[in-house]
């Protein structure tokens, strides 16, 4: 005598009699899980840039008139009188690349290295010696991050050719940072550049410390107030604010990720629908002969329901996890050349992909249990007779 059937092996029978579908359709939720993910992190990443709790503590100062536009070094003087500031140093951009390559994607900085010590609090020597970086002019303080992309050693040389200034850096590596929120930067001396431009008497930007966080925005105030109708106006604003500006350069990347999320999530539900009202078409004749057992509709809705279900949600551990250990474990640095640091699939993503997994599986069976609650028990024994 055979065993009675549960419910939910008679569900996980259904869904699994032909594997080749099932199997087809647990794969497309699961790249379409996992590229959702992708995109949404993308997202995160670039339109909110990671901060450091020290990061709250520091202002930086450009021209109004645009970032290009250089500042007066003797401002300096200015600044170090003004109340609240810890700490304050120039910083220019250099831009240049580094050996052979035609897009480096660190960045190297011109700052004062007495002064900077009291900026970049957060970063702590781990080789070399800071002392050293002082002493001679033509040394450079380097991340820990580039450090170890390019398996450099300390004394050994950096050259960099410039892509704004006239002027190349030929630097010996005295010492390696870590601890910021972006351990590839490259910070050399400003006077090794002003030497080199032959005296500008000009920075790019002023980086300042402030005492608090609450003191910031008086901080702000004064400085601006500082250099107001002089002939090199400036902008003072937050580490974050400075940053969040950068990123308002590449334009709407929200609307642009959104979009592409959407025809991603649209494709899936058509592809998914297609697949269970093909699954569901092919057992009229089954389902016809349950409803005159005495099947209610809810009943059989419950079956297509918890059959679509079951296999996006499988779907959906599978892509959603595949995309958490992948960008988790893998070297993004190496995989992207630099251009992204983090990458982090944060529990709200993850959480996210899950909820559109399940109203997906939702969505692809309401067609198939309207069409089975319309049909007759005459029509769906005629089926496939």
């Amino acid at each position: 005598m055979s065993r009675p059937v549960n419910t939910g092996t008679f569900i996980a029978k259904n869904a699994l009699r032909n594997k080749r579908r099932a199997a087809l359709t647990i794969l497309s939720v699961a790249v379409s899980c996992a590229l959702l993910v992708t995109l949404l992190t993308l997202q995160r990443e670039l339109t909110i840039p990671p901060e450091s709790e020290a990061a709250s503590l520091r202002v930086i100062v450009r021209n109004k008139v645009s970032l290009a536009q250089p500042l007066p070094a003797k401002q300096l003087a200015t600044l170090d009188r003004i109340p609240g500031i810890v700490a304050v140093s120039p910083f220019s951009f250099f831009g240049g690349n580094f050996r052979e390559e035609t897009v480096t994607s660190f960045a190297q900085f011109a700052v004062d290295p007495a002064r900077f010590q009291g900026i970049i609090v957060e970063g702590k020597v781990v080789d070399g010696s800071y002392e050293e970086f002082v002493k001679d002019r033509n040394s450079c303080l380097v991340g820990a991050d580039t450090m170890k992309r390019y398996n450099l050693k300390i004394g050994e040389k950096m050259r960099f050719t410039s892509t704004f200034y006239p002027v190349d850096l030929d630097l010996t590596m005295a010492a390696v940072f870590q601890g910021t929120v972006d351990d590839r930067g490259v910070f050399f001396h400003h006077k090794l550049l002003d030497e080199l431009l032959g005296d500008p008497g000009t920075v790019g930007t002023w980086y300042i410390r402030v005492a608090s966080a609450e003191a910031a925005n008086d901080v702000i105030a004064r400085v601006n107030k500082a250099f107001e109708n002089t002939s090199a106006e400036v902008r003072a604003e937050t580490e974050r604010a400075f940053q969040m500006g950068f990123v308002s350069m590449w334009g709407n990347v929200k609307v642009l990720i959104g979009s592409i999320s959407t025809v991603v999530v649209f494709t899936l539900v058509l592809v998914t629908v297609s697949t269970m009202s093909m699954a569901i078409r092919e057992r009229f004749r089954e389902l016809a002969i349950l409803k005159a057992l005495g099947f209610r509709r809810r009943e059989l809705f419950s079956f297509i329901l918890a059959e679509s279900f079951g296999l996006a949600t499988l779907g959906a551990v599978i892509g959603i996890g595949g995309a958490w250990a992948f960008w988790t474990f893998t070297d993004l640095q190496s995989l992207t050349k630099g251009f992204l640091v983090y990458f982090q699939v944060t529990p709200r993503i993850m959480a996210t992909g899950g909820v559109v997994a399940a109203l997906l599986g939702i969505v692809a069976s309401i067609a198939p249990a309207v069409a089975v609650s319309r049909m007759s028990v005459v029509t769906g024994l005629k089926t496939l007779d």
